[in-house]
């Protein structure tokens, strides 16, 4: 075993209970669906308290800046993934051949992250001047849109009724 320090096993720990989190609520969701209500309301409790763990993880790394810098971050990382990573995924699902799901599922999200990029650096640049935008998720693709949800969702064509707006 290499040697790890206590930030490696924070970064670590973090990554852990923030996968934990996403995976307790696709079963939560699950659970719905087959009619088991008190099992999805568990999984959803469960992903609640993950996400306390991770949360008190990643101040402890010290991971959360001014929010000037947590855009910074925010911009470097969706730029990496939509610029180096999804794209290394995509090439690599292609010659494996047969994993079209794969490469959709990562054609699609490189396209939201550049997006999200975009977003970002737009909220960089309007820091503290208070301009109010509201956001809308796609629920089958994950795109986000400002303003108002579209018509249609320009990567996925789902229809506007499944946009979601954050609060």
């Amino acid at each position: 075993m290499k040697n790890m320090t206590t930030q490696d096993n924070l970064k670590e720990a973090f990554a852990g209970e923030s996968q934990a989190n996403r995976k307790y609520l696709a079963f939560a969701e699950k659970a719905e669906q087959e009619g088991h209500k008190q099992v999805a309301k568990l999984f959803r409790a469960a992903a609640a308290a993950e996400t306390v763990h991770a949360l008190n993880h990643l101040r402890v790394m010290g991971a959360v800046g001014k929010t000037s810098d947590n855009l910074k971050n925010a911009i470097e990382g969706e730029t990496a993934e939509y610029r180096k990573m999804y794209p290394e995924f995509i090439e690599q699902a292609k010659k494996e051949k047969g994993l079209d799901a794969a490469i959709l599922s990562f054609d699609v999200a490189n396209k939201v992250e550049k997006i999200h990029a975009g977003l970002y650096t737009q909220a960089l640049d309007n820091l503290g001047k208070n301009k109010v935008v509201d956001y809308y998720v796609c629920s089958i693709c994950g795109n986000t849109v400002e303003g108002s949800a579209p018509e249609r969702c320009p990567i996925c064509n789902a229809p506007e009724e499944m946009f979601r707006k954050i609060d």
